[in-house]
């Protein structure tokens, strides 16, 4: 297929050609559901590479301050305490920044090896992707690069989208905080607690500390879908028992409204499939699931061991299967390959999924890359540092924060397992 072109190119005010927006004739048709796939691509089982914090002001630091255990939650449980002192981090771009800062950190420990890596992302876009072909009704877009034959993904949100996510009605507002609250009760910051915490002054019952989504505990792995291999990076919400260095007893938790009946438990099990491609995609082997009434308050508790998941909905009526998320997921990667290569390194291509239609690309011009810079030190959406540090101009990460003295000593640091001749 080619690209359409205008017939001459606008010189910018510098005397330079700029680049122009090319709309491409790509295009790749969503799946069909009827028809799976026989042989769905290898999906390796991911290993975790190192951790990350985010402390409360947002800084970046490679230890496991941000840690959580997991506790047994108080049954009925009142997901609405602490509300008022909810610190909420404000919605802004999909950067993909912090990972970035992981990754450079890693390869400084691989001596001189240069692994081919296929794509670099956070969770969240992975699972936007493979479970696309099930996706009804949300439109999501993707900012894309490619250098050195590494695609970068990174959500695009639009001023309009992130107001939209800001300014959420009072009742979804509350809702969402459902799920954080659920995490303060599920978890501690030392892993000594087999039962929930004990009665607070304020008579919350295990209750385990206001919520503030500014903190939070970062694994980075290494996987491979087909022959794409790739580096992926997603919060963990807590780990049962002590901490290995592996991701062997990471739990994931969510909340769900109670099972009333045959339409509730339809709901829920459409449900299984974001739960099950976000636990799968960083190894989480369990997913805790807290079910609640529509006030807010805690009825039961349930464990589901990840791999199990796709058997609850085996067979049943509109059913998701995994194999078919595999198989488009191998699908997607192949065409923005072959959509993407061969261009500029700074080119910026923005993808766009559309329920029942598929996915289309284009070539961002220079007003709209500019918009994704954000007026930030940026070469695309790519840091500045980190697009000097692939080119070979710095030798170190500046936005790095590390350890010093207690690094090594202390247990709390975070963890960079370096793989044997990085055979993936």
């Amino acid at each position: 297929m080619g690209l359409k072109r205008p017939a001459e190119d606008d010189l910018s005010p510098t005397g330079k050609v700029a680049k122009a927006k090319i709309e491409s004739d790509y295009t790749l048709a969503f799946p069909s559901l009827s028809h799976p796939a026989s042989h769905p691509p290898a999906f390796q089982r991911p290993s975790q590479l190192l951790t990350f914090s985010y402390s409360p002001s947002r800084v970046l630091q490679f230890d496991d301050s941000a840690l959580r255990y997991f506790v047994n939650p108080p049954h009925g449980a009142d997901l609405n305490y602490g509300y008022e002192n909810w610190t909420r981090r404000p919605e802004e771009r999909g950067r993909i920044d912090g990972l970035l800062s992981a990754w450079s950190r890693f390869k400084k420990s691989l001596n001189g090896q240069n692994p081919e890596i296929g794509v670099i992302s956070w969770r969240g876009v992975i699972t936007k992707i493979l479970t696309a072909p099930y996706e009804e009704r949300d439109v999501w877009e993707l900012n894309v690069m490619c250098v050195d034959g590494t695609m970068y993904f990174e959500e695009h949100l639009s001023d309009a989208k992130l107001k939209e996510k800001s300014d959420l009605e009072p009742r979804h507002r509350l809702q969402s905080y459902y799920g954080y609250s659920f995490e303060s009760y599920c978890t501690s910051s030392t892993p000594d607690e087999h039962e929930h915490h004990p009665s607070g002054t304020s008579g919350a019952v295990g209750w385990g500390g206001d919520v503030d989504t500014n903190v939070q505990w970062c694994s980075v792995v290494k996987t491979k879908l087909g022959d794409t291999r790739i580096i992926i990076g997603g919060e963990v919400d807590c780990v049962r028992g002590k901490y290995a260095g592996n991701t062997d007893n990471f739990v994931e938790l969510k909340t769900s409204l109670s099972i009333r009946g045959p339409q509730d438990e339809a709901k829920f099990e459409k449900k299984l499939l974001k739960f099950y491609f976000q636990s799968f995609l960083l190894g989480v082997p369990e997913v805790f699931v807290g079910f609640r009434k529509p006030s807010g308050y805690l009825t039961t508790t349930q464990v589901f061991q990840t791999v199990q998941i796709p058997r609850l909905v085996r067979g049943k009526p509109g059913a998701w299967d995994p194999n078919v998320c595999l198989a488009w997921g191998d699908r997607f990667l192949s065409f923005l390959r072959n959509t993407i290569k061969g261009g500029s390194k700074g080119n910026v291509w923005r993808i766009k999924f559309t329920p029942k239609t598929g996915v289309s690309a284009v070539l961002l011009d220079d007003v709209d890359v500019r918009d994704v810079e954000g007026g930030e030190d940026r070469v695309g959406f790519l840091p500045k540092w980190y697009w000097e540090e692939m080119s070979g101009a710095v030798a170190y990460d500046s936005e790095v924060r590390t350890q010093t003295k207690s690094e090594g000593a202390s247990s709390k640091v975070g963890t960079v397992v370096v793989p044997s001749g990085w055979k993936i």
